[in-house]
């Protein structure tokens, strides 16, 4: 393929359209939360996959799988759990049967925000696909993320 190639352009074209959905989601969430709750999209969507774990077997994630979850690096997840454990929605503790291990749980102060954030965060999503609808090369992807039926993320 070359760089003028039609494949290649209409491939890079969508990649640059999903880019600009994905921004201008993000920055509409991020305003409302941050505005609502003071917490920013990293935070929210760290305290919402922290949710989810239970104590049974397999329930805990290791930072790995935390980092993995909220996209971040693993550096960066340690430094959005250090600063939501200074504000006390987070807590560590030692795995019980790996010593190496450790794991980070949402405290009651933290359920609490995200309980009142959750309706600011799906609230902010609708009304940022609506906008995004609007837009002729937006409108088709849009359509694409209404119609995915993931499952909720579950440990």
């Amino acid at each position: 393929m070359t760089a003028t190639d039609p494949a290649l352009t209409a491939l890079s074209q969508g990649w640059c359209a999903l880019s600009l959905l994905h921004g201008k989601i993000e920055a509409h969430i991020e305003r409302a939360l941050q505005s609502g709750h003071g917490l920013s999209v990293r935070e929210y969507s760290l305290l919402d996959v922290l949710s989810r774990q239970h104590n049974g077997p397999g329930g805990h994630l290791q930072m790995k799988q935390v980092a993995d979850a909220v996209v971040l690096s693993q550096s960066a997840t340690t430094r959005l759990v250090t600063r939501l454990e200074d504000r006390g929605l987070l807590t560590r503790h030692l795995c019980d049967t790996d010593r190496r291990g450790i794991y980070t749980d949402v405290t009651e102060a933290g359920l609490a925000l995200l309980a009142e954030a959750r309706p600011t965060n799906d609230t902010a999503l609708r009304a940022a696909l609506d906008e995004a609808a609007k837009n002729p090369e937006l409108a088709h992807l849009v359509r694409t993320v209404e119609e995915l039926k993931v499952p909720a993320r579950a440990v």
